[in-house]
């Protein structure tokens, strides 16, 4: 049995869930949310707890169990607290500015970036180089923020790139030309004996 699914869930004031066997939809404050859930999962409501139980114990079931209760608690979370998620910009003439449904990126390109934001997330700008994403579906905003991430995944030698609010990136020393190198190994290395 899984330890997460045996768990209840608290069901905020301002939250309205409805389940009819197949279909669970969570509606709330800053938006509605549906999702399906299997038939081996059993929904019980009891005035401001949500319990989740599974009908037969299985092993692929045992396997849903968590899944799906940690799926329906950040619903009833994202419906009634939203999911926020911070990019940072670090880079010279890095820039980020919102036209319409669109988000434009300055990245050191030749060309702006422009990526259109999907729909239930709002996007927030700071200073030119923070992006604020913010939405009640967990799933839809993360791969929204891996998708900005990825035009500009952050390098390891100048730490430039879009940064994730508290990611640590792990720096390494920058590499000594070869050139360099060889100056310095033939100068110090002592020159053959001429032959007579």
């Amino acid at each position: 049995m899984s330890r997460i699914g045996k768990l209840p869930i608290k069901i905020p004031a301002n939250v309205e869930i409805t389940w009819d066997k197949s279909d669970l939809i969570v509606k709330g404050k800053f938006g509605i949310l549906q999702n399906t859930i299997p038939e081996v999962i059993q929904i019980n409501q009891t005035n401001d707890t949500l319990v989740v139980n599974l009908i037969e114990n299985a092993r692929i079931n045992t396997a849903l169990y968590g899944l799906y209760r940690t799926l329906i608690n950040n619903m009833i979370i994202g419906v009634s607290e939203q999911f926020k998620i911070t990019l940072n910009l670090k880079g010279i003439g890095y820039r980020a500015s919102v036209q319409g449904q669109d988000l434009i990126l300055n990245l050191g390109y030749s060309h702006p970036v422009k990526i259109s934001i999907p729909l239930n997330i709002s996007v927030d700008i700071l200073q030119n180089t923070i992006i604020n994403l913010k939405s009640c579906d967990k799933e839809k905003l993360g791969l929204f923020a891996s998708q900005i991430r990825s035009w500009r995944l952050p390098e390891p030698y100048k730490g430039k790139g879009i940064i994730y609010e508290g990611e640590i990136i792990k720096r390494k020393a920058a590499e000594r030309p070869r050139y360099q190198c060889r100056r310095e190994c033939t100068s110090r290395a002592p020159r053959p004996a001429a032959r007579s």
